[in-house]
């Protein structure tokens, strides 16, 4: 839903920022580089020090960049598959460096194991919920398919980790994180089952990776 809509907003409102970007000669993977590194050293610096609201507020600044880039490859002529490969690879560090800054403040000064380890539950099954659609899309096959797609969870982290940094009970951090892990759960299982349903009316599709 929000790539959907939220999407073809910010498209429309970033254009002159990816126009402006393109005079100055960036190109869309500089933009894509310079995004992960601020929203990563942002998760890693912010974070572990308990600064969740203001370090939410600069990771946000830079997770525009995730727009804009898309907005200067199309504009540029650019797109090609190295930048999508690009774009895809540093939206799972970032997603990564977000809940390492959790699990880092949550294990440490933060003193709520409970917060940490659902952090580090949502880290897991997120990469799994990737992991699953990057391999069947390499066996050929569909699984685009899920509750819990990768927009939806990192609004929910990165809202409610600030509004815990304004005086949010952590208690409602704890219960988003759960349900946003236990959505990543419910959408590989959906992912998997979508792949053996493919596989059980066309056996010939994909191919055999035993061991990997």
């Amino acid at each position: 839903m929000l790539n959907k809509y939220a999407r073809a907003l910010f498209t429309r409102i970033f254009t002159p920022v990816a126009r402006l970007l393109l005079a100055l000669r960036l190109t869309p993977n500089m933009v894509t580089v310079i995004g992960a590194a601020g929203v990563s050293l942002a998760a890693l610096i912010f974070y572990p020090v308990g600064e969740l609201f203001w370090g939410t507020v600069v990771i946000t600044l830079f997770v525009f960049s995730d727009l804009i880039d898309g907005v200067m490859a199309r504009l540029s002529g650019k797109t090609g598959p190295w930048g999508a490969f690009l774009d895809s690879t540093f939206d799972r560090v970032q997603d990564a460096c977000v809940f390492l800054g959790l699990i880092f403040w949550y294990f440490g000064a933060g003193d709520d194991p409970v917060i940490a380890a659902a952090a580090g539950i949502c880290l897991v099954s997120g990469m799994l919920v990737s992991y699953v659609r990057a391999k069947a899309e390499a066996m050929g096959l569909d699984a685009d398919v899920g509750i819990a797609e990768r927009p939806e969870r990192m609004v929910a982290t990165l809202v409610f980790t600030g509004f815990t940094g304004l005086g949010l009970h952590p208690m409602v951090l704890t219960v988003v994180l759960f349900l946003l892990a236990a959505a990543s759960i419910f959408t590989v299982g959906q992912r998997i089952m979508r792949v053996r349903q493919q596989l059980h009316r066309d056996p010939a599709s994909g191919t055999s990776a035993a061991g990997e």
